[in-house]
C-alpha cells in the first residue's frame, strides 16, 4: 500500500470511528434529556396529587428559585465536578424543576397538559432532527435567538411589575411572549443540536465527553421544557 492510498484508508477509519463515536454521544445526550424530563413530570404530578397546599405556600417560592440553583451550579462548576457528581446535580435539578411545575396539574385540565406535551414532543423531535442532519449553518441565528430570550425575560418582568402596581397583568402582552416563547425555544432546539455535535467534533476523544453530553442535555432539556410552558399558556385550558 503506498502512501497516499494509506493516508486514505486512515482517513475513512477515523471518520467512521468519529461517526460511531457521535451518535453514541448524541444518544447519551437525548437518555439524559429524555429521563430528565420523565423525572420531572413525574415529581410533578406526584407533588400536583398528594402535597397541592405545599405549592401555594411560601415553600413554593423557595421550589421555583431551586432550579436556577441548580442550573448555575452546573454551568460554572461543570469542569471541577466529576461525572458523578455533575450526573447527580443534573438529577437534582430535573427534580427540583419538577416541584416547580406542579402548579401546571393544578392550573391546566389534564387534557391540556397531555395534549401540549405531546405537540411539544413532536416539535422538538421534528426541529432536533433538521438540527442534526442540516448542511446549513445555524450558528448565525444564534444571537439573535438568545436576544429573543433575553427580550422574553424583560417582557416577564415588565408584566409582573403592571400586576404589582395596576393589580392585573396584561393578557395581550402575555398572549405575544407565549407566542413568541413558542417560536424561540423551537429554533433554539435545533441551533443547539447542530452546537452539540460541533462541541462534539471539538473535544473528540476527549475524556470529558461524559459531561459535554450532560450539559448538552441540559440546553435540549431547557428549550423542551420553556417551549412546553409556553405552548401551554397558548393552547391549555384551565380549571374551573
Amino acid at each position: 500500500m503506498n502512501q497516499r492510498a494509506f493516508s486514505y484508508a486512515s482517513q475513512a477509519t477515523d471518520q467512521v470511528a468519529f461517526d460511531a463515536g457521535l451518535r453514541a454521544h448524541m444518544l447519551r445526550v437525548y437518555q439524559y434529556m429524555g429521563a430528565g424530563v420523565g423525572l420531572s413530570g413525574v415529581v410533578a404530578w406526584l407533588m400536583a396529587t398528594f402535597a397541592a397546599p405545599v405549592i401555594a405556600s411560601p415553600l413554593g417560592f423557595l421550589f421555583m428559585l431551586a432550579p436556577l440553583g441548580f442550573m448555575m451550579f452546573l454551568s460554572f462548576r461543570i469542569d471541577r465536578l466529576s461525572l458523578g457528581a455533575a450526573q447527580g446535580i443534573f438529577w437534582a435539578f430535573c427534580a427540583s424543576m419538577g416541584l416547580s411545575l406542579a402548579s401546571v396539574f393544578l392550573v391546566y385540565t389534564g387534557e391540556s397538559v397531555a395534549r401540549a406535551f405531546f405537540i411539544t414532543a413532536a416539535t422538538f423531535g421534528a426541529m432536533t432532527l433538521w438540527g442534526y442532519t442540516t448542511k446549513a449553518d445555524l450558528s448565525k441565528m444564534g444571537a439573535f435567538l438568545m436576544m429573543g430570550v433575553f427580550g422574553l425575560m424583560i417582557a416577564s418582568l415588565v408584566n409582573i411589575g403592571l400586576a404589582l402596581f395596576t393589580g392585573e397583568s396584561s393578557s395581550m402582552l402575555q398572549w405575544i411572549m407565549s407566542v413568541a416563547g413558542v417560536a424561540i425555544f423551537t429554533l433554539l432546539t435545533a441551533w443547539d443540536t447542530q452546537r452539540i455535535k460541533q462541541t462534539y467534533a471539538e473535544h473528540w476523544g476527549d475524556e470529558a465527553n461524559g459531561k459535554l453530553a450532560l450539559m448538552g442535555a441540559l440546553s435540549l432539556y431547557l428549550n423542551f421544557i420553556n417551549a412546553f410552558q409556553f405552548l401551554l399558556q397558548l393552547i391549555g385550558q384551565r380549571r374551573e
